[in-house]
This record gives structure tokens, C-alpha cells and sequence, in this order.
């Protein structure tokens, strides 16, 4: 029975690869809606080589920064759906933004067809090192002097989880938004900004270094990369945990068959040693889930989402 099943497999896989060989043509654009640098921009590079190894093609790497994310995950929406355009989504531009903006040009559920989950991480609290890097100093600083903290804004769901954040330890910052994780980065180095959220990967080598210092965490858990940090829960921060999620979507109205045929690319690339333990190291829990978990998961996400915003009173834009 074993047997059977694992020829069916396999028969599934070559019957998929074979149909991703005649029927696409030319090479595969994945969009990116962040700048270079980034968490999304380095994990989708990472998976392009051994994507494109399985499906017998090239995968281009369209980089279409902009606020919150907004512009490429428009063009990918309105893209046609033959499997030759495919995008990064995140827990901002596929959740965050459903809610946060009145007027949104796309619709995360009508317009998307979800692949895969890529990973998940928490996102670091990193502050300036002028900033007091204990959490009970820089609030005591954040009511000493509201409204002057400059906070950088990565994307949406820097925005949203910092906004909370703030609300519950009752100070008043300064949103400065930023087109994407490296600018906010930058921004923080060069002392432009006093604080931003930032994943592991883009906070990580600067807290090393001294160049940045953290006040925790926002996931549940600690990070395994930086099992010294605290988690904000950790701290007092009651009911606080945030995590940064991003994977690949389609437009709507892509084939089943393509469907699965690039979830069988990515979990050829989430399954390759390299891949896996570099995804691990720049401090993401690998995903690869199937289509329909992980569509499942970005409706609730979407839901989720939309009660904390209502909820929080996080101004809409």
C-alpha cells in the first residue's frame, strides 16, 4: 500500500513538472512589493534557484517597492492568471492592509489565490542607540516627552503592531513610513529614526554589533537565534504578540493544476537542506504548507486582523 502510494507520488510530481515545462514559456516574474534587502526579497531569492530548478524555468524577481505594499500586490492582482506572475505576500499586505486602508485597490480573498506559506518570525523592537534600551526606560522617556519618538514604518504590519504596542504602554510616537524594511533599517542606523520593528534577519548583525539595541520581541516565544531577548508578554506587555508571516499568492483564476505545480516547486525549495537551515538562521520557522491550509490561514489572518484594528481604534487610512 506504502508502495502504491509513493509511485502515485511521484507519478503526481512528474505528470506536474511536465505540464509546468510545456505549458510556461517564458520566465516567471515573482513581484515583490518591498525593496531589495528585505525579509520577503531575500526569502523569495531564496527559493527562486531551486523553484525554477524543479519547474524547468527561470524566476525573475520584480522588486515593486511602495507604502505598506501596496503597488505590487495591486499588479499582481491584476495580473493575468497564467502562472507566468506570481507575488510575495505578508501579514500586512495580505491581512493588515485588508482592514487598515478604506479604500484599498485590491481584495486580498477576491483577487488572490493563496500558494504557500514561506515563514514566519517575530519582529524585534530595535531601538537607536541613544534610545534607553530597557522597555521601562524608554516609556519612561516615550511620556516624558510625547510625540517626539520617530518611529519607522516598514510596511503594515510594522505599523500595526507598533500602534498597538504604544497604545498599551500609553505613549504617543512619531510615524515616519518608509517603502520597505531596508529603508526603515538604514533609517535606524543613521539615527533619522529612534525605533522601528524589524524582523531578525534585518536586526540581527546590527544588535551584534552595538550599531542597534532591542527591547524585546513581539512573538509569543523567544527567537531560538536570540534566546537572551524577552518576548514584550514577558515584560508586562499583557496580551501583546505580533507575528511577521509572508508567502506566495497568484492571481485569481490561476488553473488548479498550476496551483499545485508551483506548491510542488516550493516545497522542493523548502525541503533542500541549504534552503531549510538558511531560512533557520536568518531567524524564520519554515512554512510549505499546502494550498488550501494556507488559504485558510490568510482568511483567518484577514478576520483576525480586522477585529484588533477595530478593536485597538488604530486610526484608518
Amino acid at each position: 500500500m506504502v508502495r502504491l502510494f509513493v509511485l502515485a507520488a511521484i507519478g503526481s510530481c512528474i505528470a506536474l513538472t511536465a505540464h509546468a515545462q510545456t505549458a510556461i514559456k517564458r520566465p516567471i516574474r515573482s513581484i515583490v512589493a518591498s525593496p531589495p534587502g528585505g525579509p520577503s526579497d531575500v526569502q523569495m531569492r531564496l527559493f527562486a534557484p531551486k523553484m525554477g530548478e524543479a519547474l524547468g524555468q527561470t524566476i525573475v524577481v520584480d522588486n515593486r517597492p511602495s507604502n505598506n505594499g501596496i503597488v505590487g500586490a495591486e499588479l499582481c492582482a491584476r495580473a493575468t492568471p497564467d502562472g507566468l506572475t506570481i507575488c510575495v505576500g505578508n501579514s500586512g499586505t495580505h491581512a493588515i492592509n485588508q482592514t487598515l486602508y478604506r479604500k484599498l485597490s485590491y481584495d486580498v480573498i477576491r483577487d488572490f489565490q493563496p500558494i504557500s506559506l514561506l515563514g514566519t518570525t517575530g519582529l524585534v523592537v530595535a531601538v537607536n542607540p541613544k534610545i534607553p534600551a530597557t522597555l521601562q526606560d524608554f516609556v519612561a522617556l516615550g511620556k516624558k516627552r510625547p510625540g517626539t519618538i520617530n518611529v519607522g514604518i516598514p510596511g503594515a504590519t510594522g505599523q500595526f503592531a507598533g500602534d498597538a504596542l504604544w497604545k498599551l504602554l500609553g505613549i504617543a510616537v512619531n510615524n515616519v513610513n518608509y517603502k520597505g524594511s531596508s529603508p526603515a533599517e538604514i533609517a535606524l542606523l543613521s539615527s533619522e529614526i529612534d525605533v522601528a520593528l524589524l524582523t531578525p534577519l534585518a536586526s540581527m548583525q546590527h544588535l551584534k554589533s552595538g550599531r542597534m539595541r532591542a527591547l524585546g520581541i513581539s512573538s509569543v516565544k523567544r527567537n531560538g537565534l536570540m534566546p537572551d531577548m524577552p518576548t514584550m508578554m514577558e515584560q508586562g506587555v499583557k496580551g501583546y504578540a505580533f507575528e511577521f508571516w509572508n508567502g506566495i499568492f497568484a492571481p485569481t483564476g490561476i488553473s488548479p493544476v498550476m496551483v499545485k505545480t508551483i506548491h510542488q516547486a516550493m516545497l522542493h525549495a523548502v525541503n533542500a537542506p541549504d534552503v531549510r537551515d538558511r531560512l533557520v538562521a536568518l531567524g524564520f520557522t519554515p512554512g510549505g504548507e499546502p494550498p488550501e491550509v494556507y488559504t485558510s490561514f490568510v482568511r483567518n489572518e484577514v478576520e483576525k486582523f480586522r477585529r484588533q484594528i477595530i478593536e485597538s481604534g488604530v486610526p484608518l487610512l
